[in-house]
């Protein structure tokens, strides 16, 4: 089946790169129309060029309002409406633990995930009330649905976005408006070496260790890809979810049902941490 986003245009934050590109590419070759936005210019310089007319590219930081609302704006400009929010930049943070949190720390992981989605939420719902309708996907984590996922301030901000979709969906609903969001497991994307304090450009060359670290974390002996979260951003993201509204869809391979026998003694970060360790000499964490 192809071109189900025929007709359609999406704003994806956090394009360049991971879920973000995987997603853009997607809805290019399923017929929409994308903006691209991130921070990363040559990246997303690269992402014209191959891409081609579907897609365009705007610089914009979630940690800046007035980004966010130039880069929804900008989408209607150059397409003329917005079908799609995808509210998915985002960082791991530091790796803080509760009796350690300092408030610029909490300041800044709950801006980058919560408030920037709720700000892409308040400056795209306009357009597509307007449209008749519209659909709002935010990238939460299994690590906001329970404990062992990722670094206190993560977490709770991730479970933040899981419950703001749920009032969200509640109260935009009735314009024909569904906010749902995306939990990811384990996926092989830089994130998890920039958790780890590794710099953006050595992070990106990261993906090869954590496809081979994650492929026994989780009940599918498979590591999870970026291609596995865009799908499900298709999927909510087309007519066919149509009646979705206010869902959490949870992507992880079975990861939060239980340990494997591989993982019990570790957590679940034990095989990519011990990767990392091992392809860019890093000092053990804390």
């Amino acid at each position: 089946m192809t071109g189900r986003l025929n007709g359609k245009v999406a704003l994806i934050t956090g394009a360049a790169s991971g879920i973000g590109r995987a997603t853009a590419e997607l809805f290019v070759r399923e017929g929409a129309r994308v903006v691209a936005a991130d921070i990363q210019d040559d990246k997303g310089a690269r992402m014209v060029e191959e891409l081609g007319p579907g897609l365009r590219y705007v610089r914009c930081d979630v940690m800046n309002e007035d980004d966010i609302r130039n880069a929804v704006e900008g989408t209607v400009r150059a397409f003329g409406r917005i079908d799609t929010l995808f509210n998915n930049a985002g960082a791991p943070g530091p790796n803080e633990a509760a009796d350690g949190v300092t408030r610029q720390s909490f300041d800044e992981v709950m801006h980058m995930h919560v408030l920037a989605a709720m700000l892409g939420i308040k400056y795209a719902a306009p357009h597509m009330r307007a449209n008749g309708g519209g659909s709002i996907i935010s990238t939460a984590s299994v690590a906001g649905l329970q404990n062992g996922f990722g670094p206190i301030l993560y977490a709770v901000a991730k479970a933040a976005i899981v419950h703001m979709t749920k009032l969200a969906a509640a109260q935009l609903g009735p314009s024909y408006i569904r906010v749902n969001c995306i939990c990811p497991g384990l996926i092989a994307t830089p994130i998890f070496a920039k958790g780890l304090g590794v710099a953006t450009q050595v992070a990106d060359q990261t993906v090869t260790s954590a496809l081979r670290a994650f492929s026994n974390s989780q009940p599918i002996p498979r590591t999870g890809l970026p291609a596995d979260i865009a799908e499900a951003a298709l999927f909510l993201a087309s007519d066919g979810s149509r009646f979705v509204n206010g869902h959490a869809l949870v992507v992880d391979g079975g990861i939060t049902v239980g340990p494997t026998r591989e993982t019990e003694a570790g957590g679940v970060y034990a095989p990519i941490i011990q990767a990392f360790m091992e392809d860019f000499q890093l000092a053990p964490p804390g």
